[in-house]
């Protein structure tokens, strides 16, 4: 069951355009961390998407933040770019084992991304949902998947997700399908969609349907104004809510965060 939290932020911190707008001039960049964790209340990490990073990292990030702050980390391309996900389990295990406790319990979602090319095979995703651990060195672990492709708008996928109690990325305001329905303790949201000219990134008519979508989806409910796959929401239980703000005009990203942490009081 989740705790009722929402959280927001934006996708790494370490991005040259944001020194001087989101970060203040001449702010020492190995600081970034530090002040983008005091600004945010999550951060997704994007740099285990292509490669490894060492214990020490991991418990550098942890020591750098607040304490209640919170990472989420997408799990490597190595994973999940593969024919059969089946034969995913060592480079499962190899992740999970590799210090990502050392972030203790700043260690939030972990999203595993797949191509927009992967098609939906209902007996080998079974199979690499099987494959998740739900936890690691005593600590527990929460799954997200990122699927790209129309053949996952399915019953079957929306059932699996909720057997497995595993969430599915929410792509909003992408060219990506975007599957709405709860699945799992959390409900984890990549808004794609901020835009030049916008100083927020996003109309304050839309920055505050984020926070109102957001505060139903932490009471248990589901917006009426996204539509899922499978009408319905399984339970009324409270639940995590991650909503990143990434890409579109990235620039602005940070500020939409903010925006919605400050509507959301």
């Amino acid at each position: 069951m989740g705790t009722g939290r929402i959280r927001v932020g934006v996708g790494g911190w370490t991005y040259e355009p944001w020194r001087g707008t989101f970060y203040p001039e001449k702010h020492p960049q190995k600081r970034e961390l530090e002040y983008a964790s005091r600004h945010l209340t999550a951060i997704e990490i994007n740099g285990t998407y292509y490669g490894s990073q060492k214990p020490e990292t991991f418990a550098k990030w942890h020591d750098e933040t607040p304490g209640d702050f919170v990472f989420s980390l997408k799990g490597p391309r190595f994973t999940t770019n593969r024919r059969v996900l089946a034969e995913a389990g060592e480079s499962v295990e190899r992740f999970v084992t590799s210090g990502i406790t050392e972030l203790k319990n700043k260690l939030g979602p972990i999203n595993w991304q797949f191509m927009a090319t992967k098609k939906f095979d209902p007996e080998d995703f079974a199979a690499f949902l099987n494959l998740l651990p739900k936890s690691v060195e005593g600590r527990a672990l929460q799954h997200v998947v990122e699927v790209r492709h129309e053949s996952f708008k399915s019953p079957e996928f929306i059932a699996l997700l909720r057997e497995y109690g595993v969430a599915q990325v929410i792509a909003a305001d992408s060219e990506f399908p975007q599957i709405a329905d709860v699945t799992a303790p959390l409900v984890y949201v990549r808004a794609m969609g901020a835009q030049d000219g916008e100083a927020l990134g996003y109309p304050d008519v839309a920055l505050d349907a984020w926070a109102e979508r957001a505060k139903t989806w932490v009471d248990g409910g589901a917006p009426e104004d996204l539509a899922p796959v499978v009408k319905g929401v399984p339970d009324k239980a409270p639940r995590d809510v991650f909503l990143f703000f990434i890409a579109g005009h990235k620039i602005a990203n940070p500020a939409a965060a903010m925006a919605v942490i400050e509507r959301l009081g």
